[in-house]
C-alpha cells in the first residue's frame, strides 16, 4: 500500500506548489507502510524541477509534509471512523497499472518488494518499498542513482529496522503456533 502513500504524497506536493498532481513525478515512498516510511520529497520532481526548488519551505517539507503523509491513514480513520477503502482500492489499481505498463522516462512508482540486492545498501530479506520502474510491463527493477543524504539514510534505516522487528515477531508467532 505504499502506492497509496505515494498518491497522498504527490497530492500534498501538488497542493503546496499550486499545480496539478500530474506535474509531480519521481515521488518515492521508501520502507514500510507505517509512520516510519520516508516520502522522498528530495528526489521528487514538480514540473520537471526538484521539489525543494519549487516549494521554498524547508520546514514544511521536512516536518509537515513527511508527518502528514506518514500519518494520513490514521488521520482519515480518526476523522471518518473508517478507513479510506476507496483510496486504497484506487491505489491498488494504480499499483497494477504501474507494474504492467512501461514507466514513463524519468519517473518511477513505489511498491514493497523483496529485493535481496539493491543499489541503496538496504538489508536483504525484507519486503521494502523502493522506487521501481518497468520497461516492458512484465518485470520491474529498482531505480538506481537517487541521492540519499544523511537524513534520508537515517529514515530509510529506521524503516528497515522496523521491518526487521516485524519479521522477527512473525517468525516468533509462527514458531509458537507450530
Amino acid at each position: 500500500m505504499t502506492r497509496l502513500d505515494q498518491n497522498r504524497a504527490a497530492m500534498q506536493l501538488a497542493k503546496k506548489a499550486g499545480v496539478g498532481v500530474s506535474q509531480v513525478t519521481r515521488m518515492t515512498i521508501w520502507g514500510n507502510h507505517s509512520d516510519t516510511q520516508y516520502p522522498d520529497y528530495k528526489n521528487a520532481l514538480i514540473g520537471g524541477k526538484p521539489a525543494p526548488q519549487v516549494i521554498h519551505d524547508p520546514a514544511w517539507l521536512a516536518d509537515t509534509f513527511i508527518n502528514t503523509v506518514s500519518k494520513r491513514g490514521a488521520a482519515v480513520i480518526k476523522a471518518r471512523g473508517a478507513s479510506s477503502a476507496a483510496s486504497a482500492a484506487n491505489a491498488a489499481i494504480d499499483s497494477l497499472r504501474s507494474a504492467s505498463t512501461p514507466t514513463p522516462a524519468g519517473d518511477c512508482f513505489s511498491a514493497g518488494v523483496l529485493a535481496d540486492s539493491n543499489p541503496y545498501g538496504l538489508p536483504s530479506g525484507l519486503i521494502y518499498s523502493y522506487p521501481l520502474t518497468t520497461s516492458d510491463g512484465r518485470s520491474w527493477k529498482i531505480l538506481p542513482g537517487l541521492s540519499i543524504d544523511e537524513d534520508a539514510r537515517k529514515r530509510l534505516d529506521a524503516s528497515a529496522a522496523e521491518l526487521k522487528t516485524e519479521r522477527e515477531a512473525v517468525k516468533d508467532l509462527l514458531g509458537a503456533a507450530v
